[in-house]
């Protein structure tokens, strides 16, 4: 994907993004490639109108349907725990959301394919991402419990919502060495978890506290 950072500069300066970045690095995300992703994507367009001057405080958001767009921290925390596998070329997103997440994927790795649940979301993140001209995702409107076994294996997984557990359907769309990353758990008793595929079966490390809204089935 091309440099967006022009896209509503005069809405929301380089010195706010900036900012957002420093504050991220501060919080321990290094990976270069995702904090220059996380710097030049006009996160604004994500938000409604009313919250554009918002978008860059590092802070989750509505987007309606009691879903949020994830801070900045964990947008950046989640891919950097899923890049570090090493390069990606396909990458299946589990809860579309506003989108943003899957922007960042997407100007990342080769190609994402993306569900959601609830259309509407679905429809306004397509248009989001059509507007700054991001060509390699692939949408479904699906349950996300399970998976899109269509485009399996995948080298990784990202949830965007909290089952209880992780999800045997997508555990077996992981190719060999793939790794899943996902907030796991219950309320407050929630975990960021990095679960990569070994010969014989999965190993599972929790990466720190989060809290996120659960993940559901079927579609709406």
């Amino acid at each position: 994907m091309s440099n967006l950072s022009h896209i509503g500069i005069g809405m929301t300066s380089l010195r706010t993004r900036e900012r957002l970045i420093t504050r991220l690095g501060e919080a321990g995300i290094s990976d270069p490639e995702v904090l220059r992703v996380m710097r030049d994507l006009p996160r604004h367009l994500f938000v409604d109108e009313a919250l554009a001057s918002r978008a860059y405080e590092d802070s989750p958001l509505p987007i309606g349907h009691g879903q949020t767009i994830s801070q900045p921290y964990m947008v950046a925390r989640m891919t950097q725990a899923l890049l570090a596998a090493g390069p990606m070329h396909t990458v299946l997103e589990v809860g579309t959301g506003s989108g943003f997440q899957t922007a960042v994927l997407a100007a990342l790795v080769r190609r994402v394919y993306s569900i959601e649940r609830i259309q509407s979301l679905q429809i306004r993140a397509q248009a989001c991402l059509r507007l700054l001209q991001v060509r390699n995702v692939r949408f479904r409107h699906g349950d996300g419990f399970l998976g899109w076994p269509e485009y399996a294996p995948y080298d990784g997984i990202l949830v965007t919502a909290a089952p209880r557990a992780v999800p045997r359907a997508l555990a077996d769309q992981l190719a060999p060495t793939g790794c899943l990353v996902l907030p796991m758990g219950e309320g407050d008793r929630q975990a960021l978890v990095r679960v990569t595929r070994v010969p014989g079966g999965f190993a599972q490390q929790i990466l720190e506290p989060v809290s996120f809204v659960p993940l559901l089935g079927g579609v709406a």
